[in-house]
């Protein structure tokens, strides 16, 4: 990651997306010194134990950006449960921590619910998109327009809950 110059990676050795976002973001505000704001995300898949969780960048030790193989990978961890279409619950989840140079952290988080299809769908988006439906909408992430999965997704969402506090941040910090 980059920005204000600063060229960091911290390693993600949180058990919860919440202690992944929060160790970067402190990371970032004790290097710059400025109110931080930094995400973790993933998709849980309920039949799965909720992985692959915290884990879906790097899930099922693939290359590096092995989005396709990634899917292929829960599609045959759910096809050799023999469950039914109702039972592929899963969700994309979103936690932002947002951190200030005097040690406060502030945490919103967002979600979208949604079915593991029994095929990749798709060719927008990226990671799990081909896979993650909406059934409110008919459609996998990864056929929707950037603007629509924005509006539904859970980092849209949890951005849209984390304007309200960095206001609150930033009014205080004037």
């Amino acid at each position: 990651m980059e920005n204000e110059g600063i060229t960091l990676d911290p390693e993600e050795t949180g058990s919860t997306f919440e202690e992944n976002a929060i160790l970067k973001a402190r990371a970032f505000v004790e290097i710059s010194g400025l109110l931080t704001l930094a995400e973790d995300s993933g998709l849980e898949v309920d039949a799965l134990d909720k992985r692959p969780g915290v884990y879906s960048k790097r899930y099922g030790d693939l290359a590096d950006n092995a989005h396709e193989g990634r899917c292929h990978l829960i599609l045959q961890e759910l096809a050799s449960l023999n469950i039914s279409d109702e039972a592929r619950t899963a969700r994309f989840r979103c936690v932002i921590a947002i951190a200030d140079p005097e040690g406060k952290v502030e945490i919103v988080e967002g979600h979208v619910e949604g079915l593991i299809s029994h095929d990749l769908i798709g060719n927008n988006g990226f990671g799990y998109d081909p896979i993650f439906f909406v059934p409110e909408i008919g459609k996998t992430f990864a056929q929707l327009e950037s603007s629509e999965k924005n509006e539904i997704s859970h980092r849209g969402r949890a951005t849209r809950k984390a304007v309200p506090v960095l206001q609150k941040l930033v009014m205080v910090q004037n």
